[in-house]
């Protein structure tokens, strides 16, 4: 495993970070999820990212069980808030104080520690004043109970002025957690310039498309029985924008050049988005160990300059680059 630091705080994470979302709680069982995070542990990996919307807070318990007995010093856990979660009242949402400080002690709760290294906002709330949002972020670090703030999925224009809120409140607003593949490319024209130049770092989900870069859905055949596109939970939501027979017979194109460089098609994915030298860690989740083991042979992979290119070219014309995307795919009004 190798480690980067998380924009330009001090904090060092493993770049291929363990993140639960869509497994435990919901897609595995509770035995084979700690299963999984035992191999994140034995393959180097000391990050785990979650949320408290993930399985509706079960996600969080389980991630909590599993790391129970592991020197909390030698750990970086992150999680987030803002998705309804609870019973979803009309303040079970969003970022305001309320829901920030009671939902960081639920959080704590259900991990089984004192802290959190990163307390990032999910999504960014439209109904809230982004000076309360932040003022109670500061107040969650100021109580020890985060070492750093985040946020996910917001644009450009979102991070400049929560990072400069932070910084009048005396705190460290430190990475961006954006979708971030081969094919979705949104955040390079404009986030991340942004994030560069305000030292922020990216930790990005989804770096093999919800598995469509792993090369097993094929062009003109159905969905593998257990994958992701067949889950009803919400992973067949996500990944329908790319099953289409275009995209699917361009990413088996990538083969060969996975072959040449002795990599799965998923392990390039993943090495792709680290050589982005903005991205801080690459989050990847797992329903069985084995699938652990493989993702962190990514780790420290340094691709060529003309194998980039070639990338490029194999997926010419299916990749979505359109920045607007991060606005457009973010809620206009906080959900119910």
């Amino acid at each position: 495993m190798e480690f980067r630091y998380l924009g330009h705080s001090g904090l060092k994470i493993s770049e291929i970070t363990y993140g639960n979302w869509l497994t435990h709680g919901s897609q595995v069982e509770n035995d084979v999820a700690t299963e999984c995070v035992r191999a994140a542990l034995d393959a180097g990996i000391t990050t785990f990212d979650t949320a408290d919307v993930y399985a509706n807070t079960k996600a969080e318990t389980v991630l909590g069980d599993a790391l129970k007995g592991e020197r909390r010093e030698s750990l970086e856990i992150f999680t987030k808030v803002y998705w309804p979660t609870g019973p979803g009242g009309p303040n079970d949402v969003g970022l305001s104080r309320k829901h920030i400080l009671e939902s960081i002690n639920g959080s704590l709760t259900r991990l089984q520690t004192d802290y959190v290294d990163l307390y990032q906002a999910h999504r960014y709330d439209t109904e809230t004043p982004l000076e309360e949002t932040m003022q109670a972020f500061a107040d969650v670090v100021r109580s020890g109970k985060a070492l750093y703030i985040g946020v996910s999925e917001w644009t450009a224009e979102q991070i400049r002025a929560g990072h400069a809120l932070a910084k009048e409140f005396g705190v460290q607003l430190i990475s961006s957690q954006p979708q971030y593949s081969m094919l979705w490319r949104v955040i390079e024209d404009e986030v991340v310039p942004t994030c560069r130049e305000l030292g922020i770092g990216q930790i990005v989900w989804s770096p093999i498309a919800q598995g469509v870069l792993s090369g097993k859905y094929q062009p003109g055949q159905p969905p593998p029985a257990g994958s992701r596109a067949t889950d009803e939970k919400g992973g067949a939501d996500m990944i329908k924008r790319f099953l289409n027979d275009v995209v699917l017979t361009r990413v088996q194109a990538l083969k060969p050049i996975a072959t040449e460089l002795d990599l799965t098609m998923a392990q390039l994915a993943i090495a792709w988005v680290l050589q982005n030298d903005n991205v801080s860690a690459a989050l990847v989740g797992a329903s069985r160990p084995e699938q652990v083991y493989e993702n962190v042979k990514a780790a420290g992979v340094r691709i060529p300059d003309d194998v980039m290119k070639q990338i490029d070219q194999v997926l010419d014309g299916v990749i979505e680059r359109d920045p607007a995307k991060t606005a457009a795919n973010s809620p206009q009004d906080r959900p119910a």
